[in-house]
């Protein structure tokens, strides 16, 4: 129940301020603490060193984590603005620590405000070179539920994490966040 009231809560707010976030068209991930109950476990930034090499040496990764039950009213997230009005032909991030069926996932509307689901564990899987315990996850509209059809337009974009420790360790890292071949992996727009 708590989560289809979540659910439902994120859906309208998303409605209503997607034409608000879209901007200049650059990709921006934006962390946020959906916390109303004060619980105090969940953790998410963008944190220095956590994240995989880059050219300017500051390794950025976004660091979800949820310390407590899944069954906790809490999430970490962030807003994935600037793909707003695009077909989503690709969906994606580099991720190590917890990779479940539902966390981290994408919750990606449509400009009918259906959501389609993404979560970590399906896609394509690809060990990452050379970063032991990272790997890629690779989605296309087709792999989500229900899945995103040519005819479906980007509302907005959610990267959720709510599963906690008793679903395995409750932190994510991701990296290089990817919506239809544009990266993020750091603070701010897009590579």
């Amino acid at each position: 129940m708590r989560r289809a009231t979540f659910a439902l809560g994120l859906v309208a707010a998303l409605v209503f301020a997607a034409p608000a976030l879209a901007d200049s068209g650059k990709l921006k991930v934006n962390p946020f603490v959906f916390d109303p109950g004060g619980t105090g476990i969940i953790v998410s930034s963008w944190q220095a060193h956590a994240g995989l090499a880059d050219a300017g040496g500051s390794n950025h990764g976004l660091v979800l984590q949820k310390n407590g039950p899944t069954a906790a009213f809490a999430a970490a997230g962030a807003d994935v603005t600037g793909a707003e009005g695009q077909t989503l032909t690709e969906i994606g991030f580099d991720v190590t620590g917890h990779c479940g069926a539902g966390s981290p996932r994408y919750d990606v509307f449509d400009q009918n405000g259906n959501d389609h689901f993404f979560g970590c564990f399906y896609g394509t899987h690809t060990p990452i070179v050379g970063a032991p315990g990272w790997e890629r996850v690779r989605q296309t509209g087709a792999d989500g539920f229900p899945p995103m059809t040519a005819a479906d337009t980007i509302s907005s974009i959610e990267l959720i994490a709510d599963e906690g420790t008793d679903q395995g360790t409750g932190q994510s890292v991701v990296d290089n966040v990817d919506v239809n071949g544009t990266l993020v992996g750091k603070p701010g727009n897009s590579k």
